[in-house]
C-alpha cells in the first residue's frame, strides 16, 4: 500500500480563479477542459434562499432605520463574518501524484468520491461553488460554502451566517487557541478523505504540516500572488457594483415606462372631463337662452297684473257668457301653474347643470394635482436610485430625457 500525504487548508476564496475566468502562471491552458465543476451558483441568490425569510421575520415591528434591507450587503460590508469560506483538499504532491499520471488519475477518483457526500455530511455549510482542478501540478478540490445556523436564540436574526456556530452544530466544540472548531473540522474531513483513499490502496502519511505539499497557489513570487488575489477581489467587487447599478437602471426604466402609461391615461381622463364639461356648458347655455327668452314674457305678465289686476295681452279671451270665476279657475289658473312649473323646472335644470359643470372642473383639477405630486415623487425616486454612483450613470441621461419628454408638456 502506497503512502501519501493528505492536505486540507483554508483557501483564498477566489471564485474567478476557480472558474478559470483568467489563467494564472501555474495553470496549464491545455488541461483546463479536464477540470470538473460540481457547483457554480450565484452567491447573492444563495443568500436570498438561506436568509430572506429570516430577514422578514427580523424586520417585523422594527423601526425602518433598524431594519435589514439587504443581508448580503450587511455581511459584505461588516467585519464579524465573511460572506463565504473556502477549503482545499489534496492527496500527495507534484512529486508523487502529478496530474496526467496514473497516480494523479487515482487522486482524481478519490477526490471525486469524497466530494459527493460533502454536503450531506455538512448540512450547515451550504456549498455554492465546487471545482476539481486537473490543470495545475497536482489534482485538488476547491469547496466554497456559506456557514449558517438556524433557530439561533441570541441577538439578531434566527437564521444567520456564523462559521463557529455552524461547526458547533456539527459537533465540533473547539478547545484552545490551536484547537479551534475549524481546525477540528478540517482534521475530521481529512480523516474522511484518508478512509476513502485507504479503500483505493493509499495510506495517509501524516507529517507536521502539509502546506509545503499543496501547490494550488504556487506562483513564482509571493508578491505576484498577492497582487493577483487583490485584483481578483477588486473584480468581484466591481461585478457586484455593476449588477447593483444594472438593477437600478432597469428599475428606473420601468418607472419611466409606467409614467408614460400614466401620462396616456391622464390625457384620456383629461379629454373625457373636458368633453363632459363642454357638454354641460352647452346645455347650460341652451337653458339660459330659453330663460332669457321667457323672462320678458314673465316680466310683462307681472307688470300687467300689478297695473291692471289682469293679463290683457297673453291670456285667452273670455266668452260672452263665461263667468269670472269659471274663467279664472279654468283658463287663468291652469295657465299660470303650467308657466310656473316650466320655469321652475328650467331653473332647477340650470342649477343642476351648473353644479355638474363645477363638479367636473373640480375633479379635473384635483386629479391633475394628484398626478403631478405622484409623478414628482416617482421622478425623485428615479434620481435617487440612479445617481448613487455618478461614474456609472451614463444611461441616466436617457432616463431623464425620456421623463421630461413624457411629462414636460403637462407640467
Amino acid at each position: 500500500m502506497m503512502k501519501r500525504t493528505i492536505s486540507g487548508m483554508i483557501g483564498a476564496g477566489s471564485l474567478a480563479h476557480n472558474r478559470r475566468d483568467f489563467v494564472a502562471e501555474n495553470v496549464d491552458p491545455d488541461r483546463v477542459q479536464l477540470n470538473i465543476c460540481y457547483k457554480n451558483e450565484n452567491l447573492k441568490e444563495v443568500y436570498k434562499e438561506l436568509f430572506n425569510d429570516a430577514v422578514e421575520r427580523y424586520n417585523v415591528g422594527k423601526r425602518k432605520d433598524r431594519q435589514i434591507a439587504n443581508y448580503y450587503e450587511k455581511i459584505r460590508q461588516g467585519k464579524q463574518e465573511k460572506l463565504f469560506h473556502e477549503v482545499i483538499f489534496q492527496i500527495g504532491n507534484r512529486e508523487d501524484m502529478a496530474v496526467g499520471t496514473s497516480e494523479g488519475n487515482l487522486a482524481v477518483k478519490i477526490l471525486d468520491e469524497y466530494v459527493k457526500d460533502f454536503q450531506k455530511r455538512n448540512p450547515t455549510l451550504r456549498v455554492f461553488s465546487c471545482y476539481l482542478h486537473q490543470d495545475e501540478a497536482t489534482p485538488h478540490l476547491h469547496i466554497d460554502f456559506v456557514p449558517y445556523v438556524t433557530n439561533w436564540k441570541g441577538k439578531g436574526m434566527d437564521t444567520r451566517v456564523s462559521l463557529k456556530q455552524a461547526l458547533k452544530s456539527l459537533g465540533f466544540q473547539g478547545g484552545n487557541k490551536h484547537d479551534t472548531e475549524l481546525n477540528q473540522w478540517i482534521n475530521h474531513e481529512k480523516e474522511v478523505l484518508a478512509e476513502i483513499a485507504k479503500q483505493h490502496g493509499i495510506e495517509w502519511e501524516q507529517k507536521g504540516t502539509h502546506e509545503e505539499h499543496l501547490d494550488i497557489y504556487n506562483f513564482k513570487k509571493k508578491e505576484r500572488k498577492k497582487e493577483v488575489q487583490e485584483l481578483e477581489q477588486e473584480k468581484e467587487n466591481l461585478t457586484v457594483e455593476n449588477e447593483g447599478l444594472t438593477s437600478q437602471i432597469a428599475d428606473a426604466r420601468t418607472d419611466i415606462k409606467l409614467l408614460e402609461e400614466e401620462k396616456i391615461q391622464f390625457q384620456k381622463d383629461k379629454e373625457t372631463a373636458e368633453r363632459r364639461a363642454e357638454k354641460a356648458e352647452a346645455e347650460l347655455k341652451k337653458l339660459e337662452d330659453r330663460r332669457e327668452f321667457l323672462q320678458p314674457v314673465m316680466d310683462n305678465v307681472s307688470k300687467e297684473i300689478k297695473e291692471y289686476g289682469m293679463i290683457k295681452t297673453f291670456l285667452p279671451e273670455a266668452t260672452a257668457l263665461e263667468r269670472a270665476v269659471t274663467y279664472r279657475d279654468k283658463k287663468i289658473k291652469p295657465l299660470f301653474i303650467e308657466m310656473k312649473n316650466k320655469i321652475g323646472a328650467m331653473a332647477a335644470q340650470v342649477k343642476e347643470l351648473t353644479r355638474e359643470r363645477d363638479s367636473w372642473k373640480s375633479k379635473f383639477q384635483k386629479k391633475k394635482q394628484k398626478k403631478q405630486k405622484r409623478n414628482w415623487q416617482k421622478f425623485r425616486k428615479i434620481i435617487r436610485n440612479c445617481l448613487v454612483r455618478k461614474k456609472y450613470c451614463r444611461e441616466l441621461q436617457t432616463g431623464i430625457t425620456d421623463f421630461y419628454a413624457c411629462w414636460g408638456k403637462i407640467w
